[in-house]
């Protein structure tokens, strides 16, 4: 049986939680054309509202080998600069020895797989520069399948077939957010490690191309993957706010679906609105073409952690059960996955 707890207990509650509860988010966009004045404090800002470990996006569909690499290398030379208050990650260890040192853990994220520019020994490669999870296809179609927002579903390529069983072997986990439907769903069945939507929400609450249907939550479930709630407002609610009421839906949704042990955190806070208004605007025929709002959006920010791990206890979560949902869920994935 669940304990309820009272407006002012959840928030005690909530707080002493966080103080030693590991907390995951598998997405925020760090790409190299960000301006450098909009990045100066982020970290710090998740860091101060108790996250464990930030996954950022180092690279996307746009990028290739030759932009992708450099950008990997200086990178990892910043964060080990400023290694009295960051950790750059490799292991489901080094997040939790991150967390005993009171630093922000980081790791490397592709949101696409062209950065492997069709060559499967870039895998490994990357690997070895510490990336740790590629989502398929970013909306539209690549080599390895279809995205989202194709006007084909034709699911994954001979390549991407390969590229999977790759990734496998090598440990980068496979992330189907932004891909098709029948991409996502021949790739969780051609994959033998646990598959992960890294920020997505559910399509039966609503209904955008983005979101994901319950089939697909459950196809992820029972690779023994997670689905990271994204934290962006027209996704989450039919307003376009981003609140902890609008994600706590999605939460229950998935919850009922396949259990709490299946869901983590993928905010995907983006930190730049005039940079988004301009990827928009440029991309937005091909890359944006259903269900977009004309920037700027809505985004959970990192400072919403607390009110959200509230109003998860109050709503009678088990406080295990919101560990998991926070980081724990998405560590015992890493932890099988990583090498």
């Amino acid at each position: 049986m669940s304990k309820i707890y009272s407006e002012r207990s959840s928030a005690l509650a909530a707080k002493e939680l966080l103080a030693d509860a590991v907390v995951c988010d598998l997405t925020l966009p760090w790409e190299e054309d960000l301006p450098s004045a909009a990045r100066a404090g982020v970290w710090d800002r998740y860091r101060t509202a108790g996250f464990t470990f930030v996954s950022l996006t180092v690279a996307d569909d746009v990028n290739w080998i030759r932009d992708t690499v450099p950008y990997i290398k200086s990178l990892s030379r910043l964060i080990e600069r400023a290694s009295d208050r960051y950790a750059f990650v490799r292991t489901t260890a080094d997040i939790l020895g991150a967390k005993r040192d009171g630093r922000l853990a980081l790791g490397f994220h592709f949101q696409g797989t062209n950065p492997f520019q069709g060559r499967l020994e870039m895998v490994q490669a990357y690997y070895d520069l510490g990336v740790r999870h590629a989502l398929l296809a970013y909306n539209q179609r690549n080599l390895v399948g279809d995205g989202c927002h194709e006007r084909t579903d034709g699911g994954l390529s001979r390549y991407g077939i390969a590229l999977i069983a790759e990734m496998n072997r090598v440990g980068i986990l496979v992330d189907c957010s932004h891909s098709g439907y029948r991409t996502t769903m021949e790739a969780m069945e051609a994959s033998s490690k646990p598959c992960i939507f890294s920020h997505s929400d559910a399509r039966s609450l609503i209904d955008h191309e983005r979101n994901i249907s319950d089939e697909q939550i459950c196809a992820a479930a029972k690779t023994g993957g997670v689905i990271g709630i994204n934290g962006i407002g027209f996704m989450l609610d039919a307003t376009g706010q981003a609140t902890t009421e609008s994600m706590l839906r999605h939460i229950d949704h998935v919850a009922n679906l396949v259990g709490p042990q299946h869901i983590a955190l993928g905010l995907d806070f983006v930190i730049d609105d005039r940079h988004m208004q301009a990827v928009y605007q440029a991309n937005k025929a091909l890359m944006y073409p259903n269900g977009y709002p004309t920037p700027p959006w809505q985004y959970l920010p990192p400072e919403g952690l607390e009110s959200l791990v509230e109003l998860l206890l109050s709503h009678g979560y088990l406080e295990a059960d919101v560990r998991g949902i926070l980081g724990e869920n998405f560590l015992r994935v890493a932890g099988e996955v990583w090498r």
